[in-house]
């Protein structure tokens, strides 16, 4: 999950060097959903892994 967050970033900012605005903002957005899945998921993994310990 961590991994598409850094690719999309990484097309953003490649777009954006380009100077493609609206796929640079889309490409941004995507990236900072899937960054914010990946930290629930790595929380809940964590408090589950505490839990069962």
């Amino acid at each position: 999950m961590l991994h598409y967050a850094v690719v999309f970033f990484v097309i953003a900012l490649i777009a954006a060097l380009f100077g493609f605005g609206g796929i640079a903002s889309s490409a941004t957005g995507i990236a900072k959903v899937l960054f914010v899945v990946f930290l629930v998921m790595a929380l809940l993994s964590f408090v589950t892994n505490l839990i069962r310990s």
